[in-house]
Parts: C-alpha cells; sequence; structure tokens
C-alpha cells in the first residue's frame, strides 16, 4: 500500500518530467553535501535542477518516452532535470565532474536520442549557441566582404590614378 508522502512524491516527479528537453542520471556516491549544493547552485544557473530519485518511485514517474532511463536506475542516483538548452546542462554537468571525480554521469536522454556518457562528453564539447551563431556568420560575412572590395577596386583605382594626375600636372606647374 503506498503511502500519501510516495504518492506525492512520485506526482511532483511526474510534473518535473513533463516536457523535459534533457534528463541526465548521475551516481552522487562520495560527494559531500557542499558538493552537491554546488552542483544545484551550477545548474540552476543553465536553468536546470538536480534532484535525488528513489529509483523505484522514479520508474514509476517515468513517462514512455523516457523509457530508456528506467534500466538505468540502478544504485543512488541523482536526476538532473532541464526543459532549456542541452548543451549547456552538459557543459555545466561535466565542468562540476571535471572538478569533482566522485560524481560519475551515466546516461541521459537528450531530445528524444538516449546518450550515453561519451555522447554527452561530445555534447558538452560542442560550442555555445552563440560561438556557432558568430562561425556562421564570419563565414558568411568574408566573402562578402571579399566581394565588396573587388567591387570597389576600380574605384578605388581610378581615384587613385586621378589623384597622382592632379599631383603631377600641380608638380609641372610649379616649375
Amino acid at each position: 500500500m503506498p503511502t500519501q508522502e510516495k504518492v506525492e512524491s512520485v506526482e511532483d516527479l511526474k510534473r518535473r518530467l513533463s516536457g523535459v528537453k534533457t534528463v541526465l542520471l548521475a551516481e552522487y556516491r562520495g560527494l559531500t553535501v557542499q558538493q552537491l549544493s554546488d552542483l544545484r547552485k551550477q545548474l540552476r544557473s543553465v536553468s536546470a535542477e538536480y534532484k535525488v530519485v528513489k529509483n523505484r518511485l522514479a520508474k514509476l514517474a517515468l513517462s514512455p518516452d523516457l523509457a530508456g532511463v528506467k534500466s538505468l536506475l540502478k544504485g543512488p542516483t541523482g536526476m538532473i532535470i532541464s526543459k532549456a538548452d542541452p548543451v549547456a546542462v552538459a557543459k555545466a554537468l561535466h565542468a562540476f565532474a571535471r572538478t569533482n571525480q566522485a560524481l560519475v554521469i551515466k546516461a541521459g536522454y537528450v531530445e528524444g536520442q538516449m546518450l550515453q556518457p561519451a555522447g554527452l562528453k561530445a555534447l558538452a564539447d560542442l560550442p555555445s549557441k552563440e560561438a556557432l551563431r558568430a562561425q556562421i556568420v564570419g563565414a558568411i560575412q568574408g566573402p562578402l566582404a571579399q566581394l565588396v572590395g573587388l567591387l570597389q577596386a576600380p574605384q578605388r583605382e581610378l581615384v587613385y590614378v586621378l589623384s597622382q594626375r592632379g599631383k603631377d600636372a600641380e608638380q609641372t606647374a610649379t616649375a
């Protein structure tokens, strides 16, 4: 017979998981309370939340599209949930894992696909959206700047020739 507290916990987790883009699972064994607090703070800055879950209750709360996550719910599990940019979440989690070796990233569900730790690492290594946009703008702007320079070259050369002619005419007139 489930207790009211467990029913509320499952309902709360269902609510949090509705419409998520990213669900990452991590084993937190060996982390101190202060380290978990730091992790939560870093994840909050990228619009994600960290929740320690009971595996049995989490399995009940998972929707069918997150069924691949169920098999990974073993041992002490922390769930990182985000409805925002998955790349930013993966970057924040890997940055924390680099400094805190005790955090083990199990796997994750990112926008409809299950990713193993190597896939999440590759996701974290991607440049940010702003950096990608800057690269695209730079790639477009370079050839356009060259084209503008080529189109302006004849006028620039004409002005240079006329300027030289004027200087030459001045020098011959004064001499």
